[in-house]
């Protein structure tokens, strides 16, 4: 029987192929939901990498605006309202967001269907935080550069970027679902005007046990005459 990783790399395989590299995670969804499979990527809980970001940084809201790229089923999204943030959260899917509100029916997230490649222009420049965690080693490129560029427009003035993706070297084989970032793509994010802060290459013991970058950038507060 095929493990749900398999399942998720056929499916992503047939959505490549038939030219919707973003197509695939509504049907890994959608099979979740038919009972046929399981979400590969599901922990039930934040990722660990993100807590431990914000818990070393005391990050704390206070009513500020946050938003979570490719939020699945939740788990990060409620962890970062969780500290304060007035959180908003989307997915290109649409049953990962009913599968995200029955996880969490006292949510106080507003969770969104959106397209990362295309998202809404009120949202441009407009989050004090925005995280970014392994959705962008879920995109084959293209669309991932086209991706990147996008996630870097969402952050507000002052505002905070931090991305987690599995790392890898330029000459390292890329066969995915997940496709790993080269340390240039995830240097790529400064092109919509942000600054690193921070870029760590660490090895993350799992599961699943990977090599991970752990990014943090900013975008000035004011803009250089």
């Amino acid at each position: 029987m095929a493990t749900p990783e398999e399942i998720a790399r056929q499916l992503a395989a047939q959505a490549v192929a038939a030219d919707d590299p973003t197509g695939w995670f509504e049907r890994v969804y959608a099979a979740a939901e038919a009972g046929e499979t399981e979400v590969p990527w599901d922990r039930a809980a934040p990722n660990r990498l993100l807590v431990q970001w914000a818990t070393d940084g005391t990050m704390a809201g206070g009513g500020r605006r946050a938003i979570v790229v490719g939020c699945g089923l939740g788990d990060d999204a409620e962890f970062i309202a969780g500290l304060g943030y007035a959180t908003t959260a989307f997915d290109i899917s649409a049953t990962a967001l009913r599968a995200a509100r029955r996880r969490y029916p006292a949510s106080r997230v507003s969770y969104a269907t959106a397209d990362l490649l295309s998202p809404p222009a009120a949202w441009l420049e407009s989050f004090d935080l925005v995280v970014e965690s392994m959705t962008l080693q879920a995109l084959p490129d293209p669309p991932r550069a086209a991706a990147i560029t996008s996630v870097g427009r969402l952050v507000a003035p002052g505002g905070t970027l931090i991305v987690i993706a599995r790392a890898r070297e330029p000459a390292d084989p890329d066969e995915g679902p997940p496709w790993a970032l080269t340390h240039a793509e995830i240097d790529a994010l400064s092109g919509s005007g942000l600054r690193p802060v921070r870029i760590e290459d660490l090895r993350d013991p799992g599961p699943p046990s990977a090599r991970r970058w752990r990014a943090e950038f900013s975008r000035p507060a004011t803009r250089s005459a």
